[in-house]
């Protein structure tokens, strides 16, 4: 792992708030999606650049949608650590399992980033076994809420 920079991944179900996260700590972030029903959805990648701790993070975001895995498995390559955001106010998901169970298997340290914290219906606690080992910060990428300081612990962590 080189220092002072780190390729960071960030994996998530559809409509976990991965773009918005990337946005968030990085409003110059690009972004390459598509329309679909609802509205827009990654269909390549989230790609920003942040300093946190010291260092110079590279965040690039995987499309959510489970027929985009071959791009996650290309924007995988050669990432130091990885995030990987739920929605707090949905039901577990069992791509985040196998998102969970595929860092494990490939040693990459991971955090998990509980989303829409804020929202009516958010319910952390529901996402208690899923974590394994890996840290748990409660966010929100829509309002900013904890994002740097959760990211700058993981960084902390990578180091």
């Amino acid at each position: 792992m080189a220092h002072g920079k780190f390729k960071l991944c960030v994996f998530g179900p559809y409509n976990a708030g991965k773009s918005s996260l990337i946005q968030c700590l990085d409003p110059a972030a690009r972004h390459i999606e598509a329309r679909c029903e609802g509205g827009t959805t990654t269909v390549a990648l989230d790609y920003g650049k942040v300093q946190a701790g010291g260092e110079t993070i590279y965040l690039f975001g995987t499309p959510g949608q489970e027929r985009f895995e071959f791009v996650r498995q290309i924007l995988a390559r050669g990432m130091d650590g990885a995030i990987v955001v739920v929605d707090s106010t949905a039901g577990p998901d069992p791509m985040v399992e196998r998102l969970s169970e595929w860092l494990v298997t490939r040693n990459v340290p991971y955090a998990i980033m509980l989303n829409k914290c804020d929202l009516p219906g958010s319910s952390p606690s529901r996402f208690a076994r899923e974590n394994g080992d890996a840290p748990v910060y409660l966010v929100s990428a829509k309002s900013g809420e904890n994002v740097h300081e959760a990211l700058s612990l993981f960084i902390q962590n990578l180091k």
